[in-house]
């Protein structure tokens, strides 16, 4: 009988479980994890899997895992979801798999709840089952430090965006009822708009044939307009992960600092239409603070930090409004980047020099012995003199003279400039050849 659907299959499945892997070698990522040389591989080729924690973020595989690996130690497999089952089932489930119990099963949970891992200890410590507890939280805050030490964590990753194409392009020639050929370019979109997450890369997949055109080569036609649909006003034109991603927060950097405030809006918008985490970007604000505008005003980096606790509180779309304050004030300040060629210059001198030692003068002389040795001889107290400065010498005696920090005359930092002139002419007014005070 001739089949009319790409989608008509015996037991009519959503395309992320026809596309379930059955084998590790299926897997797509977690290449930390399950590469021949890792601890977690090894440990299921040895047929020696402890119970333990997967966790990570939804649609990296964590249920997928738990199934493959009792496949693949021939073991019994039973699946519990912390939402939908409570104590009492799972106690009167485990009476009735008794008789199981002289073979090895793998129980998954889904959500590693306290109680859920309580319930299932015992079955545990007496080597009935390996539990497998799959979470998008993080195991500290849902388990005990008692129970947690019973179980091993492993960490999965969001899926690449690499990773995430393959795996379409594999789903595209084996998930339908013919192979289907779609262009790579709107597969990479997929893949990006996905975020790490393969089911709903495959939902989205899924929708794109089940919606589009398929010609008699089976070939995808017509489908930028409706993958954009699918998506949102988002094309995805942005990586978050890839090359765009660097331009992007290079242009938005670079503009603050040529204080153009409409070019740095736009890219700044660019960015968040793309996706891009608000957190990141604020942290990129609040280094931006210190490295070009510094003490030419300080008032800069309380607003950057601010606007970072206020994409804390309220998260996108709501912040944008405080990302875009936060852009034109830094864009239109002063700037001065002396803070931050202060550190470079000073780092050239720690990285040369190593371990030069600190002057006697300002050790502390906390012993008897410290003190028979010089520690702390000949220290002046600051506060004790009308100047509230001596001319007692803190730099290393290899050092003496060098400067790092060379103050500009923008904003508010020409008060640190003649600030610190001031205080360099004291003390050279003040200082005899030994470094004392006259």
């Amino acid at each position: 009988m001739h089949q009319e659907s790409l989608f008509e299959q015996a037991t009519h499945e959503p395309l992320a479980s026809r596309m379930r892997p059955q084998t590790l070698d299926q897997i797509v990522g977690q290449q930390h994890l399950l590469a021949p040389n890792q601890m977690l591989r090894r440990l299921i080729d040895a047929d020696r899997v402890p119970s333990m924690i997967l966790w990570g973020p939804p649609g990296v595989g964590k249920t997928t895992l738990a199934r493959v690996i009792a496949r693949h130690t021939k073991s019994e497999f039973i699946s519990f979801s912390a939402v939908t089952s409570g104590i009492k089932e799972i106690k009167e489930l485990m009476v009735s798999e008794r008789s199981y119990l002289s073979m090895r099963f793998i129980a998954s949970t889904r959500h590693s709840r306290m109680h859920f891992c309580l319930t299932f200890l015992p079955y545990v410590e007496n080597g009935s089952i390996v539990l497998i507890g799959a979470t998008t939280e993080n195991p500290s805050f849902e388990i005990n430090s008692a129970l947690l030490s019973r179980y091993r964590v492993f960490v999965l990753q969001p899926l690449s965006t690499d990773d995430l194409q393959k795996m379409l392009q594999r789903a595209a020639q084996t998930g339908f009822a013919r192979p289907i050929q779609i262009d790579d370019r709107l597969l990479r979109q997929v893949a990006i708009f996905a975020d790490g997450d393969a089911r709903t890369a495959l939902n989205t997949l899924e929708m794109l044939v089940d919606n589009g055109k398929v010609d008699e080569n089976g070939r995808l036609t017509a489908a930028d307009n409706l993958l954009e649909q699918l998506l949102g006003h988002k094309t995805l034109k942005y990586d978050k992960k890839g090359e765009q991603h660097y331009n992007l927060i290079s242009a938005l950097h670079k503009s603050m600092r040529n204080s153009d405030v409409d070019a740095a809006i736009y890219w700044l918008t660019r960015m968040l239409d793309g996706g891009e985490d608000p957190l990141y970007i604020a942290r990129r604000l609040v280094r931006f603070a210190s490295e070009d505008i510094g003490l030419a005003d300080t008032n800069a980096l309380n607003v950057a930090v601010n606007v970072y606790q206020a994409c804390q509180f309220l998260g996108m779309p709501e912040c944008n409004v405080h990302l875009t304050e936060c852009v034109i004030y830094l864009a239109t300040t002063p700037k001065s980047n002396a803070v931050y060629a202060a550190t470079q210059k000073v780092q050239e001198d720690v990285e040369k020099t190593a371990n030069e030692p600190v002057p006697l003068q300002i050790r502390n002389g906390t012993t008897k012995l410290m003190k028979e040795l010089g520690y702390g001889k000949d220290y002046q107290y600051a506060h004790d003199t009308a100047a509230k400065m001596t001319a007692m010498e803190t730099m290393p005696a290899n050092l003496v003279g060098h400067q790092y920090y060379y103050p500009t005359e923008q904003g508010n930092e020409i008060r640190f400039k003649r600030r610190l002139a001031q205080i360099k002419n004291w003390k050279r007014q003040h200082r005899n050849d030994d470094g004392r005070t006259q």
